[in-house]
């Protein structure tokens, strides 16, 4: 996005100073530029540098730009969803995520959110309507913490920071992870914080032990027939001590040219799955497959992945080539999106097409695509003159549809989350939209919440509830009425 304006085996060791609540990691001078030798490096907690004021206003095409300002009238809908809570004061919010801790009775739910802020705990366990602040990590200036992903057992929350965070730009500025320790979540510390050449979001594979970071526009010390940033994969086995690659993967994934891959999302098959510029392409990185590429079978590693599907979009159906996220219903969630017994397990891809044209129609959609005729490397083995492309099912945009402004421009869709068949999707100021998408090929409307001053960003079921990232009013809490 652009920057806006007004996923038990051993304890954490702790990085020495490590960032309580109160720190506000300001310290240092932004870099000229990375350096390459010896790039990434490791600095212990509080020895982050690189930072200074705001979060900058250098961005990409296919990004965020800030929000719409003096409209005559502010206009707002609702249908079939209705309100029940909301945390105001954490105006800014990108992502959340929901961590139980301990079981039975004494079981506790924690919703995390991130943002420009940082990163702030809320426990949803008494009132999942009213969340309550119990623990916070602050790091104003922080970008961008999209889709921010955690481990689970070890309690583990990755930030992924921008070279864009902390007043610098994608030309020159430092990226990297943040590892957090959530175990206790009224007392967050940070273990360590790693260099990383890639920056923008940060997603586990192998069940947390690797973690694949992309994105987003090349840095100047980078080779000049990039596009963008591709993935770099770092080893957090040790969650002190974090092992960053050296050599990226998903290069050549536009066409031949290798481009930027914007985000990560790993199916419940352990297919992992790469959006970017130049479509969605999926990698196994465990067990033994066949190599459509080197046409043999071998062992798939976070480090070493093996190419499964998935490939670049008709460009007739969508109105740019950047991929912002997808989800694959297969295995234990094959009933969550189009109906299995027609379309098959696995066989379709849902995905956001993040991107702002000139006029609402020619802005992001929600794509949904076919898989078919993509299993022996057809994706990696596109080239300008020979091209591939998936074949697109359906497609669905907020452009004069019920429940939408027609005097906004901010209407590219971006993250959503999928139960039952319904599809809740953010669409910036455009708002919250819940899809039935039993039936792919005719995505229907069932519901929206578009507030007046809207910036969804990402949605999420939990419970019989929706939890709405909204950058502008924090985060909104709905229950869905249409069912």
């Amino acid at each position: 996005m652009l920057p806006r304006r007004p996923a038990r085996t051993r304890r954490l060791i702790q990085g020495a100073g490590a960032v309580t609540a109160s720190l506000a990691l300001m310290a240092g001078t932004a870099w000229a530029c990375p350096p390459e030798p010896g790039y990434p490096q490791t600095t212990k907690a509080g020895e982050v540098r690189g930072e200074g004021g705001g979060a900058g206003a250098s961005g990409h095409a296919g990004h965020y730009r800030p929000a719409e300002t003096g409209k005559a009238e502010a206009s707002e809908a609702i249908k079939g969803v209705r309100r029940v809570g909301g945390v105001p004061e954490a105006k800014g919010a990108i992502s959340l995520m929901f961590i139980d801790y301990g079981t039975g009775r004494h079981k506790r739910t924690i919703m995390y959110a991130t943002g420009d802020f940082g990163l702030k705990a809320y426990d949803i366990s008494a009132d999942p309507r009213v969340p309550t602040l119990v623990g916070q990590l602050n790091m104003p200036g922080m970008w961008e913490t999209e889709d921010t992903d955690f481990d689970p057992r070890r309690k583990i929350i990755y930030l992924s920071r921008d070279p864009r965070a902390f007043g610098g730009s994608t030309a020159t500025g430092e990226s990297g992870v943040y590892v957090v320790d959530a175990s206790k979540p009224e007392s967050l510390r940070q273990i360590t914080y790693v260099k990383v050449p890639a920056g923008h979001t940060t997603t586990c594979v192998n069940d947390c032990a690797y973690l694949w970071t992309g994105g987003p526009a090349k840095a100047s010390w980078m080779p000049a027939d990039w596009g963008g940033r591709p993935v770099w994969v770092t080893d957090v086995r040790d969650p002190a001590r974090p092992k960053v690659h050296k050599d990226p993967i998903d290069t050549g994934r536009n066409d031949g040219k290798t481009d930027y891959t914007h985000d990560i999302q790993v199916d419940s098959d352990g297919v992992a799955w790469a959006s970017g510029r130049g479509g969605v392409r999926g990698y196994h990185t465990s067990g033994r497959h066949f190599d459509p590429l080197k046409k043999k079978w071998r062992k798939a590693t976070a480090l070493d992945p093996v190419p499964y599907a998935g490939g670049g979009l008709d460009e007739a159906t969508t109105n740019s080539t950047f991929m912002h996220n997808s989800y694959r219903a297969v295995g234990r969630t094959r009933d969550q999106a189009a109906d299995p017994r027609r379309w098959g397990d696995g066989k379709l891809l849902f995905i956001t097409e993040e991107t702002f044209n000139d006029g609402c129609a020619n802005d992001g959609l929600l794509v949904i695509a076919s898989l078919k005729g993509s299993y022996k490397g057809e994706g990696w083995k596109s080239t300008p003159d020979k091209k591939f492309r998936l074949n697109t099912v359906a497609t669905w945009g907020v452009a004069g549809q019920e429940g939408s402004d027609p005097t906004s421009t901010d209407c590219s869709a971006h993250y959503f989350d999928v139960r039952d068949g319904v599809l809740v999707q953010s669409f910036y100021s455009q708002g919250t939209r819940f899809l039935d998408v039993r039936d792919p090929t005719n995505p229907r409307q069932l519901a929206y919440y578009r507030p007046a001053d809207a910036a969804s960003w990402q949605p999420y079921w939990h419970g019989k509830y929706v939890y709405v990232a909204d950058n502008t009013r924090g985060i909104d809490v709905l229950q869905p009425t249409f069912r």
